[in-house]
């Protein structure tokens, strides 16, 4: 009889966990499989009914966007949480809803930057708004479990390097840093939206506290792009595919993207999961249930 054990791939920080896990089933004759991850970006606070009414929440992972730095007219610094200050009442059902599927298993996470910026600010002046965000971090604790970074404007390499090692030193090595690269980024060695190439920063000495790259696969989403990463240095592992919710805007089109995610699952046993861009509006596209898109993909 075949015993199953099933391994959570967010549990799995390097690949020297994969190799050792695979070296536990050689031994044990068992057959592991690995449970991608399920992400949503979530931006536009419709709420999380769609998840909350799930008996099990099928996702493992929400990540609330974004964070962004500035001054206000006073010229006092301010995080903002897209328009807000993260405490604003504005999110007091947002911070609810997200500790309810926390303390159900969902793993919660926040995204730093995206198109409206805050690496700019944050680098110009970074004593003073790394401790901002070191601050906002530290008292949503019970929920914030993560950080995505995600770079779409010109930075410096080691300033880079030494956001991702203060967020290690000050948050453990339990506390996930993303990154969220063009999926062109990863396939190959070009210089991404932040002007480094990711493979330099990913070979670095913070390269090893990077847990995965939620790559941006947005308008070229086959299984030769992810072909294409892994050949490029990139362990599967470290792969998040990402979507993005206007290429799939018929129940067919996204058909499509699940049959590319089982040929990736078939052929890279620890594919690292997929996300999506964003939550409210995710394929195949029924607004009034946007967990429907991280039903079909637990069914894989």
């Amino acid at each position: 009889m075949i015993q199953h054990t099933v391994i959570n791939t967010k549990e799995i920080k390097d690949l020297k966990t994969t190799k050792l896990l695979y070296f536990y089933f050689i031994l044990n004759f068992n057959y592991i499989v690995f449970e991608m991850k399920i992400i949503y970006y979530y931006q536009t606070l419709v709420g999380l009914k769609s998840i909350l009414d799930e008996d099990t929440p099928t996702c493992t992972h929400i990540i609330l966007s974004s964070i962004h730095f500035g001054k206000n007219k006073d010229n006092s610094p301010y995080i903002h949480l897209n328009d807000h200050s993260p405490d604003d009442s504005t999110f007091d059902e947002c911070w609810k809803e997200l500790k309810t599927l926390s303390d159900r298993g969902v793993v919660i996470m926040v995204m730093m930057g995206g198109a409206g910026g805050a690496y700019g600010d944050l680098f110009s002046n970074y004593d003073l708004y790394y401790g901002l965000l070191k601050n906002m971090i530290s008292k949503h604790s019970d929920v914030i479990k993560g950080i995505d970074i995600d770079i779409e404007e010109g930075v410096e390499l080691n300033n880079v390097k030494k956001l991702i090692q203060n967020i290690h030193d000050d948050f453990g090595q339990d506390f996930i840093v993303t990154m969220a690269p063009l999926g062109g980024s990863l396939k190959y060695d070009s210089p991404g939206m932040g002007g480094f190439v990711y493979k330099d920063l990913y070979n670095s000495e913070v390269g090893k506290y990077i847990s995965w790259f939620n790559g941006q696969y947005y308008g070229s989403y086959t299984i030769y792009d992810f072909i294409k990463t892994v050949q490029n240095g990139y362990p599967a592992e470290k792969i998040v595919m990402g979507m993005v919710s206007g290429n799939f805007p018929t129940k067919s089109s996204f058909d499509v993207a699940l049959e590319t995610i089982k040929h990736i699952k078939e052929k890279y046993p620890t594919f690292g999961g997929v996300d999506v861009w964003e939550y409210f509006d995710s394929p195949p596209g029924d607004k009034s249930d946007p967990g429907e898109w991280s039903k079909e993909l637990s069914e894989m």
